[in-house]
C-alpha cells in the first residue's frame, strides 16, 4: 500500500482541498480529506488574479510563492491530523489555483499556479505538479483530467453512469456500461455565476444551501439569453473556466435580455440556478446517455435547490451524491490528483485523448523531489 496526498484550489476559491489516497494494485481507497480555509488576504489575491490587472506579473509571483507556502503548511498539518509522519506519503500531487485557462488562444496556454518547489521544500515529498500543459502541448484542452479516476470509482457493468463535478465550472465523465469508452467535458458553470451574484448582490460568500435562489423566480428572457451561449452548444472536446462565466457576464446577459439587475437581485440568482442546472441536462441529452446513474460531487452538491432543479431537468436519470457511493463528495478531486500523481511516478498517462483532445495519451505533471 502506497500513501498520496492531493491538493487543490478550485475555481470556487473557497478553500484548499486535500485527500488522502492510498494505492494498492489497481485498488483505490480515500480514507481521509479535509479542507483547509486560505487567509483572507490570500483568498482575495487568488479571485482578483481571476481577471486582468495592474501589475499583474508581480501579483501572480507573490501569490504563486504564497500559495505554495500555505499547500506545505496544509499538507504537514493534514498529516499531523492523521498520525502519519511525512516520511510515510509517496508524493504530493498539487493542482494549484487555475488563474488563466485559454485553450482557444494561438498558441493555446493554460496556467495554475502554487509553488510546487516551496511544497517540497516545506514538506520533504516528493511533489507532483503543473499537471495540465502537458495536454495542451500535445493539442488538448488540458482538461477535464478527472475522467480517468472517475472510471476507476464509478463504472458499472449493467448501468450507465455519469460523474458530475459542481465546483465553480461543471464537469461529467459519461461512463458507458460495460464498456471502456468514456467521454468528458465541461458544461459551462456549476457554482461560478451564483456565486460571483451573491458576492455582488448580498456580499455574501455563497447562497447557503440554494435558499436564496429557492425563494426567487426565474426570469425567462434571462433565462433564454444564457441558454443561447455558444459554449452550450460546442462539441466536446472543450473546456471553459472563469475566464468565460464571471460578473461581467451576468452583467453582459442582463443587459441583453433588458433587464434591470438591481430591480431584480434574488431573481437574478434563481435565473442563474436554472441556468446551470438546464445546462447540465442538455449537455447530457446531447452528448451522454438517455438515462442512468448521475453522481454528484463538489460543492454545488450541497446546494438543495440546484441540485433539485438538476434532478427536474435530468429527469430521466437517478440523481445521487458521491457520498451515497462511499466517497466524500469534497475530497473526490483532490483524491483524483494524488491518483494522477501516483500516475506519474509510475510512468502511466493521466489524460484520455478522447476527453481533451489530445494527439496521444501522455504522462503528465512536473515532478518537484522532496528532501530525499
Amino acid at each position: 500500500m502506497t500513501r498520496y496526498v492531493g491538493a487543490i484550489s478550485g475555481t470556487s476559491v473557497d478553500g484548499l482541498d486535500l485527500a488522502l489516497v492510498q494505492v494498492t494494485g489497481d485498488s483505490i481507497t480515500i480514507p481521509a480529506g479535509t479542507v483547509k480555509a486560505f487567509p483572507e488576504a490570500l483568498a482575495g489575491d487568488l479571485r482578483a488574479l481571476a481577471a486582468p490587472g495592474p501589475n499583474e506579473v508581480f501579483r501572480v509571483g507573490v501569490a504563486d510563492a504564497s500559495l505554495g507556502e500555505f499547500v506545505g503548511q496544509a499538507v504537514l498539518a493534514f498529516l499531523a491530523e492523521l498520525d502519519i509522519a511525512p516520511e510515510a506519503v509517496r508524493a504530493i500531487g498539487s493542482h494549484g489555483q487555475t488563474i488563466r485557462h485559454h485553450p482557444e488562444a494561438e498558441p493555446p496556454f493554460t496556467v495554475q499556479i502554487g509553488d510546487a518547489s516551496r511544497i517540497a521544500e516545506i514538506t520533504g515529498i516528493d511533489t507532483v505538479a503543473d499537471f495540465r500543459r502537458r495536454d495542451m502541448a500535445a493539442g488538448g484542452e488540458g482538461a477535464p483530467l478527472t475522467p480517468l479516476f472517475h472510471g476507476t470509482l464509478f463504472r458499472h457493468e449493467e448501468r450507465d453512469r455519469v460523474a458530475l463535478n459542481l465546483g465553480g465550472i461543471a464537469n461529467v465523465t459519461v461512463l458507458p456500461a460495460a464498456s471502456e469508452d468514456i467521454l468528458g467535458f465541461d458544461t459551462g458553470p456549476a457554482n461560478a455565476l451564483m456565486d460571483t451574484w451573491v458576492q455582488h448582490a448580498f456580499r455574501e460568500p455563497f447562497d447557503q444551501g440554494g435558499a436564496r435562489a429557492a425563494s426567487g423566480a426565474c426570469i425567462p428572457a434571462l433565462l433564454e439569453a444564457l441558454l443561447a451561449d455558444p459554449y452550450l452548444h460546442r462539441e466536446p472536446p472543450k473546456s471553459t473556466g472563469k475566464e468565460n462565466y464571471n460578473l461581467a457576464y451576468v452583467e453582459r446577459m442582463c443587459r441583453t435580455a433588458g433587464v434591470e439587475a438591481d430591480c431584480a437581485t434574488v431573481d437574478v440568482l434563481t435565473t442563474l440556478a436554472e441556468f446551470t442546472a438546464a445546462s447540465i441536462a442538455r449537455a447530457l441529452g446531447n452528448w451522454g446517455p438517455a438515462s442512468g446513474d448521475l453522481i454528484t460531487s463538489g460543492g454545488g452538491r450541497l446546494n438543495h435547490h440546484l441540485m433539485s432543479r438538476i434532478a427536474h431537468h435530468a429527469e430521466t436519470f437517478h440523481v445521487t451524491k458521491s457520498d451515497d457511493h462511499g466517497i466524500h463528495g469534497d475530497h473526490l478531486e483532490a483524491a483524483a490528483f494524488a491518483w494522477l500523481a501516483h500516475r506519474t511516478l509510475a510512468g502511466l498517462p493521466g489524460n484520455a485523448p478522447e476527453v481533451t483532445g489530445a494527439s496521444a495519451p501522455r504522462v503528465l505533471g512536473a515532478i518537484h523531489p522532496g528532501n530525499g
